[in-house]
């Protein structure tokens, strides 16, 4: 029989098992920020039931990140240690239970500890996705794999609101986080039953598929030897870290205090409350299939990483120009188009440092893109509770957190001007890769 018949595996086509991780992942993404972001849209209704200070509240949104970003290193160190099956089940199960718990709160400490203990939970969620990425993709779909991922967490984000509202409005702010949570208890059961780490023990894939994957496949075993000081010293890995940083800042608002600035510094009623509290977030979502698109266009021409930071420049400087500009506009539906403008900016820059974390990672994926949420979700804690503080300060002076929120954003330009986002940090790098321990 000649080589190239139909049942050659050189002749046949691969398979597309591979994409179930996608959309695992995609489902997943929506799952998390609909247990995320529903707290921000119910905090008004928390915060009057519960009798809560802007203070407080601002504390509440903070206990979430400040205990995800704790976790986000144990939680992608687990993940190349003993595979994301395993780590995903348990993190997802641990979540949705005090997801649900957030609606059983009392006061003030009893909604703060559960909303630490759920950050706690969901700490390598995105690691894991990732470390799931780079075993079961070949390196030319990662990219337009994490595209796809956050366009997802971002239009699940803006699809949040809205829903909530409905829901809040049938059950009330405490059944409904206990109706979400069932959504995440149901997504790990399908999870554990369908999923293995090493795709070549999915019998499904065909000989081409399995050839595809051949290189990836190798990334699947587990191991406890990361390189911690040669990470340490690395600029590559210093600088993806403080990028993100810089951009969770800026970000944690849409996620934490966007609906209570639409209702009280612009005035806008319940109905247009959820409405324009999704747009940002849709337009955010935009940006992803935009970056991937772009990027996948220019990185031939100019390089891989060339491409990547132009995207980046792009993505921070637009961010914090147009938070800029919002505070410049009276009219509140207008200013709303243009912070949501300034979120699918900031959304370039996404795709980018996530693809980045596969390729400097590589078999560290899951810690080194720990590590990078781990210092993205500290400015996304500090980023709510500053809010909290200044509105206190400063009599609900709003215009001032959009200047802060732009000077951190823009610092990001300085971070991938000196970032190399293809180089894997455990190669033998030059003295100017380096930065002293």
């Amino acid at each position: 029989m000649s080589p190239q018949t139909s049942n050659s595996p050189i002749a046949e086509r691969p398979t597309r098992v591979r994409y179930w991780v996608i959309v695992l992942a995609v489902t997943l993404a929506v799952v998390t920020y609909i247990d995320r972001v529903s707290i921000s849209f119910a905090a008004p209704f928390i915060r009057h039931d519960l009798g809560l200070s802007a203070i407080q509240l601002g504390w509440v949104f903070a206990a979430f990140g400040w205990a995800y970003a704790l976790m986000e290193i144990p939680g992608g160190f687990l993940g190349d240690w003993i595979g994301p099956r395993k780590v995903l089940t348990r993190i997802v199960l641990w979540w949705s239970f005090f997801t649900a718990a957030t609606g059983w709160a009392s006061g003030f400490i009893s909604l703060t500890v559960t909303r630490f203990l759920f950050g706690a939970g969901e700490a390598g969620c995105f690691p894991n996705l990732t470390r799931a990425f780079a075993t079961w993709l070949p390196a030319r779909e990662k990219v337009r794999a994490q595209g796809i991922l956050w366009l997802s967490t971002r239009w699940g984000a803006a699809l949040t609101p809205p829903v909530v509202a409905l829901v809040m409005k049938a059950v009330g702010w405490r059944h409904a986080f206990e109706i979400f949570g069932a959504l995440g208890v149901i997504w790990a059961v399908v999870f554990f039953l369908w999923y293995r780490d090493d795709p070549m023990k999915n019998p499904k894939l065909n000989a081409a598929e399995r050839t595809l994957l051949k290189e990836s496949s190798k990334l699947a075993s587990g191991h406890r030897d990361m390189p911690w000081r040669e990470a340490l010293r690395s600029r590559q890995v210093w600088m993806l870290c403080i990028q993100y940083f810089c951009h969770s800042y800026g970000w944690y608002f849409y996620m934490t205090w966007l609906p209570s600035y639409l209702r009280d510094g612009r005035h806008l009623a319940y109905g247009s409350t959820a409405l324009f509290s999704a747009l940002p977030l849709f337009l955010a979502g935009l940006g992803d299939p935009v970056t991937v698109f772009l990027s996948g266009r220019l990185a031939p021409k100019m390089g891989v990483a060339r491409a990547r930071r132009l995207m980046a420049y792009i993505g921070f400087s637009g961010g914090s120009v147009f938070l800029v500009v919002s505070t410049m506009i009276a009219d509140a539906r207008l200013a709303v188009w243009v912070i949501g403008v300034a979120a699918f900016f900031l959304e370039l820059v996404m795709s980018q440092a996530w693809a980045s974390t596969m390729d400097v990672g590589g078999k560290y994926a899951g810690t080194l893109s720990g590590a990078m949420n781990m210092t993205g979700n500290i400015g996304g804690a500090l980023s709510p509770l500053t809010i909290g503080y200044m509105l206190s300060w400063t009599d609900n002076n709003w215009n001032l957190i959009f200047y802060v929120s732009a000077a951190v954003v823009a610092l990001g330009i300085v971070c991938w001007a000196l970032l190399d986002p293809v180089t894997p940090f455990d190669a033998k790098a030059s003295a100017s890769d380096t930065v002293p321990a």
